[in-house]
């Protein structure tokens, strides 16, 4: 594995975030052609009611095409790869440009040894808590789809 050069990141915090507004600033930063490294992905928030968010991401994660499985598309379980995913999904990851920025973005579950003293970026939000009705963190979700180490 290659060593990080943790002054190249900049460094996103992801605990208490909602994941989609969170995706689409580091989404912006990658396509800009800076490096982004996304820590404590298993602690992003989904807003929404839990019972739907769960059923709608089993039903993505089980897809399956009946002629060739190995042509289903492939959703993760593990929290950070989960993020990451959800990240890809608002970058142009078919062209070239959208395929050199997902080459810079790191995804961690944790707050990395290499990254305790860089910088955090903060991303203002509201409160989550107070903004939705209900909400669903990463590493819940993860369990439910069956990711067990979390």
């Amino acid at each position: 594995m290659e060593k990080l050069n943790v002054g190249d990141f900049e460094v996103f915090d992801a605990n208490g975030k909602v994941a989609g507004r969170l995706a689409s600033v580091v989404a912006k930063h990658v396509m800009l052609g800076r490096k982004v490294a996304v820590v404590n992905a298993e602690r992003a928030i989904i807003s929404g009611n839990k019972k739907v968010i769960i059923d709608n991401y089993k039903t993505r994660v089980n897809l399956k095409n009946k002629a060739n499985p190995d042509h289903s598309p492939y959703w993760p379980r593990r929290p950070d790869m989960l993020l990451k995913r959800i990240i890809r999904g608002m970058l142009p990851y078919r062209m070239p440009r959208g395929k050199n920025a997902y080459r810079n973005l790191r995804v961690f579950m944790g707050m990395p040894d290499e990254f305790k003293g860089a910088k955090v970026i903060e991303i203002e939000s509201k409160d989550p808590r107070s903004m939705y009705t209900g909400y669903l963190t990463i590493k819940e979700l993860a369990n439910h789809l069956g990711y067990e180490r979390v």
